[in-house]
């Protein structure tokens, strides 16, 4: 269903001017509006709008230089600094492939997209930002060099769309799946995941049997998935940072999965956060909104393929951390070791 917003874009914008310290985020769930509306009303002055297709989007990032890209869900939030290149287009899912900025893109969620001005006593902040049918975030794109700067300012003038309206029509938010399993076909279930040979083939063979990914957790037990305390987060990263291993950490939403492949150094608790502050890669999760933490084993070709994968109280898939397992930086074997010494939930109880 289309919904328009009940505030007007004068009285939006008369709402970030005082209140030029909250984020934008946080104002527009206040305001009871999307982040999209929110940007929006800035139309004409701080924002422009832009052809939302990532093609476009995608064009111009490998453009503007070193950038810090943020891919985000309700829980966790995934920063990374690197250069846009190698951009693999295609119409169910496009790619992202370089060493620091790795993207998994769903061009069907990607509905808008701005140029965003924001400035602050420090400096003036440009972005490019991208948003689903329902104006929430997808993906962010800060600029960081001068040269960035000035070929967005070019692309303001030659990428500007027709349509520079302030007001925008969202549709109602998809609520998470709820997990979906079927316990007549769990034997089937255990047998095809165990002659798999590849991680993708999973969501294929849940699909088929009309489950999903948490559903399935939920049903297919050793030596397939293990649940553990959700305080295994806390364990598994500190673990990871003390001991220099190179994990893999998805985080992602309905339209984007952002990467991170190498190792973490710092952890920063604040509060609910849990924060990951290195100088090319930050990481802020809210540990209290992890429900569901299970420990995961797929075959591959490769050998076995261990997961870390948490999940909020809706059944919304918050992040996954895979051992890194490129040639001459395997880390698996010592990524499994961390998981396989994490107390199962029973265990963490029984010990409670």
């Amino acid at each position: 269903m289309a919904q328009r917003n009940t505030i007007s874009p004068a009285d939006i914008r008369a709402q970030h001017l005082e209140n030029p310290k909250t984020r934008e985020r946080d104002l527009a769930a206040k305001l009871g509006i999307s982040e999209a509306a929110l940007v929006a009303a800035h139309c004409g002055d701080l924002a422009t709008r832009i052809d939302p297709h990532p093609d476009h989007v995608m064009g111009l990032a490998t453009k503007l230089g070193e950038v810090m890209a943020l891919t985000r869900n309700e829980s966790c939030v995934h920063e990374k600094v690197g250069v846009y290149d190698n951009y693999h287009p295609g119409g169910h899912a496009a790619m992202v492939l370089t060493d620091d900025i790795d993207l998994r893109i769903f061009p069907t969620h990607w509905k808008h997209a701005f140029l965003v001005e924001k400035h602050t006593d420090e400096q003036m902040r440009r972005s490019v930002q991208v948003f689903d049918a329902a104006g929430d975030t997808l993906h962010k794109i800060f600029i960081r060099t001068p040269e960035g700067h000035a070929v967005w300012e070019n692309y303001r003038e030659i990428g500007a769309l027709d349509d520079q309206s302030q007001t925008i029509t969202t549709t109602l938010r998809v609520r998470p799946e709820t997990p979906k399993a079927d316990a007549a076909n769990v034997d089937i279930l255990r047998k095809e995941w165990a002659r798999m040979t590849d991680t993708h083939q999973f969501m294929r063979l849940t699909s088929k049997l009309k489950m999903n990914r948490l559903g399935a957790y939920r049903i297919a037990g050793a030596p397939f998935v293990r649940p553990l305390a959700t305080d295994a987060v806390n364990d598994a990263l500190t673990a990871v940072a003390r001991q220099g291993i190179e994990v893999m950490i998805f985080t992602g939403n309905r339209g984007c999965i952002q990467i991170h492949s190498g190792p973490i150094e710092t952890l920063r608790p604040m509060g609910p956060w849990q924060n990951v502050m290195d100088s090319r890669f930050n990481l802020h999760l809210r540990a209290d909104h992890v429900a569901e933490i299970w420990a995961v084993e797929k075959p591959t070709k490769r050998g076995m393929a261990v997961s870390l994968e948490a999940f909020d109280g809706q059944g919304a898939l918050i992040f996954q951390i895979f051992g890194v397992g490129k040639e001459g930086r395997d880390h698996r074997a010592a990524w499994a070791d961390v998981v396989n010494a994490l107390p199962s939930l029973a265990q963490k109880e029984v010990v409670g």
